[in-house]
């Protein structure tokens, strides 16, 4: 069963790669940035998911709480 399960976690993942690819995230006129970096990973992350129209995004604009003096 274990196998079974790791099996299905690879194809999903590569599947994810191959929708990550298709988006040209991997080319090498890609800046690499919070924005890019997230994008792709969350495209490998979705895997199938890419195909039945999900599209995740990244928003690296967000103001994080400073320390306190």
């Amino acid at each position: 069963m274990k196998s079974l399960i790791g099996i299905i976690i690879v194809v999903w993942l590569v599947i994810g790669v191959l929708a990550a690819w298709q988006r040209g995230y991997f080319g090498d006129d890609q800046d690499v940035s919070c924005k890019t970096t997230g994008d792709t990973a969350l495209t490998i992350v979705a895997g199938p998911l890419n195909y039945l129209g999900v599209n995740p995004k990244v928003d690296c604009n967000v103001d994080l709480p400073q320390p306190s003096d």
